[in-house]
């Protein structure tokens, strides 16, 4: 049986971010293909208990420093510590950040396979500090990495012109639910919905101030935050405190009302401008929500032609998110094609399976990036 560590995440099953939702798809489907798949983690981040975990997957905690700045780099060292003393087979690495520590898995003859994530040192929630670091694990990781995983094209462009090495192409998937009851005092097409973690390059204050103006006429939902308290939490508060048309809700682990909020807004908006892609978009377009998003190239390579693409002025996106809920036939139109785009294009089958042919690549020593460039 092949044995696979996954490093990088909050741990299995968690509900955090991206990555926490890819391993809940991705270990279970390993597993079915007849892995042996252990999840590191941290404690506090996982849901020992939650009904929906595969037994078949092993979670072991570690320990680290729970900081913004230093979370990754030392739950990542001390995950690959403890997968040096079991050697897997081959290790599924999340972020570059870890780069670092790829030459200590190469020592051990662990062949490693690393998600890059986007382009970290483009966010402006880092410190210069902390850009430089993502930058020199970038260039770790390209120089020690068997085999990257770029979740859009974009970004697989990206590393390829920067770095000489071509990723192969897998992005992150959405799921089709069964209709969900809609929320209490909410009605079919009729709010307008934020998903995201309160960051700035997620235009979350600019949406803020476009949904002091949308509230007038529309119930406005939000559901996000920082994760460690902060300005953003806070103006949150402020602009649902001061409005009864607008619920904050925070952080919401529970996947069957995010699909139902989903599935039932009149708009989503979608701000996130760096990255590659996102995964609440890939689940939005699954639900059926029709988007109007940041006009950035990742986000026209997900929506293609079934999104409304707006800058980062809050008067913009408050008259694309207006002129959207007044138009039902515009509404039907993206809600339509992006469903059907989710599941053509960014199905979880499609991209679990593609995991499991890369995996099973690198273990075997038949992964070149030629390869993928010919199979993409």
């Amino acid at each position: 049986m092949k044995k696979v560590a996954i490093i990088g995440t909050r741990g299995y099953p968690s509900y955090y971010g991206g990555f926490e939702t890819a391993v809940r798809k991705v270990a279970p489907y390993l597993a079915d293909q007849g892995w042996d798949v252990t999840v590191y983690g941290r404690a506090g981040s996982v849901a020992p208990t939650d009904e929906n975990r595969d037994v078949r997957i092993k979670s072991v905690l570690t320990r680290g420093l729970n900081t913004k700045s230093l979370s990754t780099l030392t739950f990542g060292l001390t995950s690959v510590l403890s997968a040096l003393i079991h050697k897997p087979d081959v290790a599924l690495v999340m972020n570059v950040a870890n780069g670092f520590w790829l030459p200590l898995l190469k020592l051990r003859g662990v062949p490693t396979v690393v998600n890059v994530d986007g382009i970290e040192w483009e966010r402006d929630k880092w410190s210069p500090t902390a850009k430089r670091v993502f930058r020199a694990g970038a260039l770790m990781t390209a120089r020690w990495a068997n085999a990257l995983v770029c979740d859009a094209v974009e970004i697989q462009r990206i590393w390829t012109e920067s770095y000489g090495v071509r990723g192969r192409f897998i992005p992150y998937g959405g799921e089709a639910p069964q209709t969900k009851p809609i929320e209490s005092g909410l009605a079919h097409r009729g709010y307008i919905l934020l998903v995201a973690r309160f960051v700035p390059e997620n235009t979350v204050r600019e949406f803020f101030r476009a949904a002091a103006r949308l509230s007038q006429k529309w119930p406005v939902i939000i559901v996000g935050s920082t994760g460690f308290g902060g300005d953003l939490d806070q103006e949150a508060a402020e602009l649902a405190s001061s409005n009864p048309n607008v619920q904050w809700l925070g952080h919401l682990s529970d996947d069957d009302r995010l699909f139902s909020l989903w599935q039932h807004a009149g708009v989503y908006f979608h701000g996130h401008s760096v990255g590659g892609t996102n995964p609440a978009l890939v689940q939005a377009m699954a639900c059926g929500a029709p988007v109007v998003a940041r006009d950035t190239p990742y986000n026209r390579e997900v929506l293609g032609d079934y999104g409304k693409f707006v800058g980062p002025d809050d008067e913009q996106i408050a008259d694309a998110i207006g002129s959207l809920m007044e138009s039902p036939s515009e509404q039907l139109r993206l809600s339509e094609g992006s469903a059907e785009r989710a599941q053509v294009s960014y199905s979880w089958e499609f991209v679990c399976g593609q995991y499991d042919d890369l995996l099973s690549r690198t273990v075997e020593g038949t992964y070149t990036p030629q390869a993928a460039e010919s199979k993409n």
